[in-house]
């Protein structure tokens, strides 16, 4: 039996003076962010002699004379349009339970989702019977958030087409800090796969369907078996999503499409080792710098 083995790297010594230091936008517990008192205390601070002192490790963000400090470990904190992938955890009555990673289990109302056939009325005790035909628990949906309640649990709906029930495919579950907002979370990408970046932190990997089937109001999914080409890009897409979210690269379309590019010289199980890993992120970086120039 084979055995794959390799030699430990040589350590690169990083000087910590200059750049890395130099930054004011990350902070740790206890740095004063500043002594201004003109300025309004926001989530992840505290006032202490006067002085704005950052309360978590993380990025400083400012918004007018607001300041906060955003975590850069966490868990999800929704807002209103926020893009999720979840896991239905509980049925309850008129009501699932999704597990989106935040702090309380988030709610998904009979009434917010399409009925099969797309029909508009109003939901039946017979669509209460039937909840689990629709959804049952471990099921994987994509969502979007309509409402935050009162103790911060999210309110989910799947009215429009492109949410519902998710059907084959790879979930990868990364830091909420790491996914990039954007206008669009669902990407069709050319490498032949598609991939819903949440907002959560869940990132849902799938063979790129060839129709989409309007009539089933978001419940039908594709059981077909996925060919081996669709597998092998879907394994590479994951591994790069694993290589970028281990050196802390933002994550959107474009950065995972460089990140791929650059891994096609290498197998895909060759992805995920230290020095393979470092090799493709830093090509990545290369490509996004060379796009912002």
């Amino acid at each position: 039996m084979a055995a794959d083995m390799r030699l430990p790297t040589v350590l690169k010594s990083v000087s910590l003076s200059g750049s890395v230091l130099d930054r004011k936008d990350l902070v740790v517990p206890g740095d004063v962010i500043t002594s201004d008192t003109g300025f309004m205390r926001g989530h992840g601070t505290y006032v202490d002699d006067d002085k704005l002192t950052a309360s978590v490790a993380g990025e400083v963000q400012r918004v007018d004379k607001l300041i906060c400090v955003r975590p850069l470990q966490t868990r999800f904190n929704g807002e209103v349009g926020d893009v999720v992938v979840g896991r239905i955890t509980e049925v309850q009555q008129k009501r699932w339970k999704v597990e989106t990673k935040s702090r309380l289990d988030s709610v998904l109302l009979l009434s917010s989702v399409n009925l099969p056939g797309g029909e508009l009325r109003r939901r039946s005790a017979e669509d209460e019977l039937t909840m689990r035909e629709y959804l049952q628990e471990g099921d994987l949906i994509s969502a979007e958030v309509q409402s935050v309640f009162s103790d911060g649990a999210l309110s989910l709906h799947t009215r429009s087409l492109k949410y519902g029930k998710l059907g084959q495919g790879v979930l990868v579950q990364l830091s909420p800090s790491l996914i990039k907002r954007q206008k669009t979370h669902f990407h069709n990408l050319p490498c032949g796969a598609s991939m819903i970046l949440g907002n959560n932190g869940f990132v849902w990997l799938y063979p790129t369907p060839e129709q989409l089937d309007e009539g089933a109001g978001g419940f039908y999914t594709n059981l077909q078996p996925v060919g081996l080409s669709d597998r092998e890009v879907i394994s590479r897409l994951r591994n790069c999503l694993l290589a970028l979210a281990a050196h802390k690269v933002l994550l959107y379309d474009t950065s995972v499409l460089y990140c791929y590019e650059s891994s096609v010289q290498h197998q895909v199980k060759d992805i995920l080792k230290p020095e393979v890993m470092e090799e493709i992120v830093m090509l990545t970086q290369q490509k996004l710098l060379e796009q912002e120039g």
